[in-house]
């Protein structure tokens, strides 16, 4: 009988074992199984471009009306700068090339390489890649681990305590047994080895889309990134050029101060000629020495601003300005029929539109994100792992052990927190939106600034070109009559004075006309388009890594 009973009660704890074993893990199945159905969904607000302003057909400035209908009511002249066409083309590319000039070409490539500005935006989308696969790594659990080793001995003048065990009955017909026992023991040194092997899991299911909206906000923060990287690019590229035709111009102001100061020395070994056989007087000379001091004067400057524009080349290039030089070349190159396409096609090429675009959908996933704390949060845990107090057993089914558990989260009362921040991000947004049709609207500005700039600079270049043809003219007769004596030597020196004024405007002028083209392409986005921006499912790729950096 009382065998059978032991035998009875042993089973009916085994069977409360596997049940409670069973719950446990129905439990968590259960647990498992409704993260997976809720995981799809997502509280935050769907992403939708908002519409820019609307465009018109075609540039107002590059219109058959521009070229009509000028100020003064006159049409205008041949020669006057026009867009490329056809009307819808575009840059592509190497944008420079469109200048035909060798040397820009080659100071530009190595730009690309080089420019630590570039580098250093590079770097920051290579670190905004990385907080995207930090993102992801939530959607999976947690697993660690924490295997320790014990070894303890206790003393041996540790005297144990008596235990008596009283077990009191009759032994009857029923199976009742009484008695009664006593042990007394006096507990001596021992030595205990304790190793252990641990593993502890965690996750936390996606429930509402936190998570998820989390990898787009990275995501769309990658895509701003490779967008900053390359509006860096063109700026940086269109400095250079810009910087590139700002020096050649001052090698054409140091070619004609030049030519200047040689005209200038004929005119004083002229008036000194004339003043030492009797037909001039002292103050002619005295006017010749002025003008050709003051021309000198000037001519030597000119090479201090060279020198800002070759050092300014050689930090963009990447190279110390102490060991760059640049020859002299004057500036000849005609500005080129730069294509404009219409604006529509701006919305697509400018990477700082991209930029404002993508930053308005980053913000719009951090609402998402914000709107899932109105909601429930579910913790799933589990552990196990081996303990024994021998490695020869460690590894036995009676060193085993587990635990499983699941628990909820949720805010009851925050004052008004979540609606607060959820208010904050939406008018986040809302900025940005704001922005992105201000960044809009900024481009078709600088688009017509520059086409306009261009158009009339181009004008005023021929008129300058006919103002020098005159003012070498009116040189040419007063020289005549100061040396045949009709008029004094005060006349030449206006006139000399007027003609170096118009040369000078003309250079200028030129360099003018070829940094507004610069500025042109510049506001039409480059070569650059956003086929050329990474999708933001696959900004983590090798493949986006090439395209962002140009070798792909």
């Amino acid at each position: 009988m009382r065998m059978g009973m032991m035998r009875r009660m042993m089973l009916e704890g085994t069977t409360a074992r596997v049940a409670g074993s069973a719950n446990a893990k129905g439990f968590a199945c259960a647990a498992v199984c409704a993260a997976m159905l809720l995981s799809g969904c997502n509280v935050g607000p769907k992403y939708v471009k908002p519409a820019a302003a609307a465009s018109a057909p075609e540039y107002k400035e590059s219109a058959p009306a521009a070229y009509v209908n000028t100020p003064d009511g006159t049409n205008t002249p041949d020669g006057t700068w026009r867009p490329a066409q056809p009307q819808d083309a575009a840059l592509k590319g190497k944008w420079w090339e469109v200048f035909n000039e060798p040397e820009l070409n080659g100071l530009e490539d190595q730009l690309n390489i080089n420019n630590q500005n570039i580098a250093e935006y590079f770097q920051n989308f290579m670190a905004a890649r990385a907080q995207v696969r930090e993102a992801k790594s939530q959607y999976y659990p947690t697993l660690t681990t924490n295997p320790s080793f014990s070894r303890q001995k206790t003393p041996g003048t540790l005297h144990g305590v008596a235990t008596t065990g009283t077990t009191t009955g009759t032994t009857t017909g029923t199976g009742t047994t009484t008695g009664t026992t006593t042990a007394t023991g006096t507990v001596g040194g021992t030595t205990t080895s304790i190793m252990e092997l641990p593993f502890d899991v965690s996750w936390e299911p996606d429930l509402w889309g936190k998570i998820r909206n989390t990898v787009r906000e990275y995501q769309y923060a990658t895509q701003v990134s490779a967008a900053e990287l390359e509006n860096e690019r063109l700026t940086e590229q269109a400095a250079l050029a810009e910087f590139y035709f700002q020096l050649r111009g001052q090698d054409a102001l140091q070619d004609l101060y030049n030519k200047t100061v040689a005209a200038d020395q004929e005119s004083l070994k002229l008036t000194q000629a004339l003043y030492e056989t009797g037909i001039d007087d002292d103050e002619a000379v005295a006017q010749a020495e002025v003008t050709l001091q003051g021309a000198q004067e000037t001519a030597t400057g000119i090479a201090t601003n060279r020198a800002i524009y070759e050092h300014a080349i050689a930090t963009l290039i990447g190279k110390p300005a102490s060991s760059f030089s640049l020859p002299v070349k004057a500036l000849t190159t005609p500005v080129p029929p730069i294509p404009v396409g219409v604006p529509s096609q701006l919305l697509e090429r400018r990477p700082d539109i991209a930029t404002a675009e993508r930053t308005m959908a980053e913000a719009n996933a951090v609402i998402g994100i914000e709107k899932a704390a109105y909601y429930p949060t579910l913790s799933l845990t589990g552990g196990g792992g081996l303990e024994s107090s021998s490695i020869t057993t460690l590894f036995s089914a009676p060193a085993l052990f587990w635990s499983v558990g699941a628990s909820a989260a949720e805010t009851i009362f925050d004052a008004g927190l979540r609606k607060a921040t959820v208010a904050q991000y939406t008018a986040t947004y809302n900025a940005d939106v704001a922005t992105y049709r201000q960044t809009v609207l900024t481009a078709f500005q600088q688009t017509e600034d520059y086409i306009a700039t261009l158009r009339v600079t181009s004008q005023q270049i021929q008129q300058e070109d006919m103002a020098v043809k005159s003012a070498q003219r009116y040189l040419k007769i007063a020289q005549a009559r100061y040396e045949t004596g009709l008029d004094p030597y005060l006349n030449v020196m206006s006139a000399q004075t007027t003609l170096l004024s118009y040369q000078q405007t003309q250079v200028t002028l030129r360099v003018d006309e070829m940094t507004a083209a610069v500025e042109l392409v510049q506001a039409l986005g480059g070569g650059w388009d956003t086929t050329q921006l990474p999708a933001a499912a696959t900004v983590n790729s090798n493949g986006a890594v090439k395209q962002v950096a140009g070798t792909q």
